[in-house]
């Protein structure tokens, strides 16, 4: 596999007996990795989609003449052009599986919430921004920091939502640590209801609407969105579509249709892939994201036509969760004494191998991020698209006076 693969960069293999090959070129990346056990080995050439990262977890993968992330990138830059028969057998098989695999009733969804965001929040104060926002931050220059960006992804989103007069009614689907939602309160006068299926998130969201005196405009709860029957003059979701599982998207559009009002305006944030429809990798299906998928806009598009909503506009964010990413995986490295003795050594080699695995998918291969705007009526907009960039630039010339 690897003497047909590695065209761009040099990589070294040293197998278990002591002996080592050599593949590529002296051109780009020069890393190599360190097979410990035969066992390793035959799991490697069966099902390298799941054995890479299981592997690295357990020592039995050992990066040489460079980190984890420098053997990802010869190996994801590579595998874009070469297709491994492994590979390929183990997506198409996760494909025919995905209505089973992404069947995320309200308790499998409530189950597969707690398995990524119930962790230690401690965890995610050590890599995120101060805000805690866990998704594609905003780079229109492409030099700010990762506190910028992340201000700028939220007033990005907030101007689509049309926010254009005070005490507007706004759900927040998936409302995370709560940063959304305040900030649609505090800078666009707008009055919140945030659910989440995550218990760790909603303690720390209600904890920070109390500390900012905004419990009385801004409401946090334990809701499954399926559950939701009240109406609302906006609703925003920002990371959330990528846990809903593709059989549950008629379902998701159903819902909006019915929560929104007749002249409201929705806006969908989610991770999306360029490629057409594909499947979770299998690793980050079992460790990271049970239930997860990044959809292909022509996945998307369809149920949210059934439902009866209007598509008015759609941004695709290329690089920019790649440069998030990039930050988090910065911020990882220099706290990883401090997460190691949170939780342990495997731990911590399973979330390096995750963030560099995926800002790579969106730095090397076809994923992407894209927001679309949605409505029941098409009058709810304006007819030009001038008042996003007005109301967005407005809000950071109010912050850059406040300062």
């Amino acid at each position: 596999m690897l003497a047909g693969a590695i065209r761009r960069g040099g990589f070294q293999v040293v197998w278990p007996d002591g002996s080592q090959s050599h593949y590529g070129n002296a051109a780009g990346t020069q890393t190599g990795i360190r097979i410990t056990s035969n066992a390793a080995l035959r799991r490697l050439a069966l099902n390298p989609g799941m054995a890479v990262g299981e592997c690295y977890m357990d020592g039995t993968l050992v990066p040489v003449s460079g980190s984890i992330h420098d053997v990802l990138v010869v190996l994801m830059d590579n595998t874009n052009d070469y297709k491994i028969p492994a590979l390929e057998f183990n997506a198409k098989f996760l494909r025919v599986l995905r209505p089973l695999l992404q069947a995320n009733n309200a308790v499998r969804s409530k189950n597969n919430v707690a398995h990524h965001y119930d962790l230690n929040g401690q965890l995610y104060s050590l890599f995120l921004d101060q805000d805690r926002q866990y998704s594609c931050a905003y780079f229109a220059r492409g030099d700010e920091t990762l506190e910028e960006a992340q201000i700028a992804k939220k007033r990005h989103i907030a101007a689509k939502l049309k926010l254009d007069r005070p005490d507007l009614e706004v759900l927040d689907i998936g409302c995370g640590w709560g940063g959304m939602a305040l900030t649609l309160a505090q800078e666009f006068g707008a009055r919140v209801t945030g659910i989440t299926l995550s218990e760790e998130q909603l303690a720390a969201a209600k904890a920070r609407a109390a500390a900012a005196g905004l419990s009385d405009r801004v409401k946090f709860e334990l809701v499954d969105y399926r559950a939701m029957q009240r109406q609302f003059d906006r609703i925003v979701s920002v990371g959330m579509f990528e846990h809903v599982g593709v059989p549950n998207y008629q379902a998701f559009f159903e819902t909006v249709k019915r929560c929104l009002k007749p002249d409201g305006v929705m806006l969908l944030h989610s991770i999306g892939r360029f490629d057409g429809p594909g499947a979770t990798n299998s690793w980050i299906a079992k460790y990271i994201f049970p239930g997860g998928y990044s959809p292909a806009l022509s996945e998307v598009l369809g149920p949210l036509e059934r439902a009866g909503l209007r598509t008015t506009d759609i941004e695709i964010l290329r690089l920019h969760y790649a440069m998030t990413l990039a930050h988090w995986r910065r911020r990882f490295a220099a706290n990883r004494a401090t997460i190691a003795a949170l939780y342990d050594e495997r731990f911590c080699r399973m979330f390096e191998f995750y963030l560099s695995g995926s800002e790579l998918s969106f730095r090397l291969s076809d994923h992407m991020n894209f927001q679309i705007q949605m409505v029941r009526d098409q009058n709810a907009v304006p007819l030009a698209r001038d008042y996003m960039f007005e109301t967005e630039r407005a809000a950071n010339r109010l912050s850059a006076a406040a300062e």
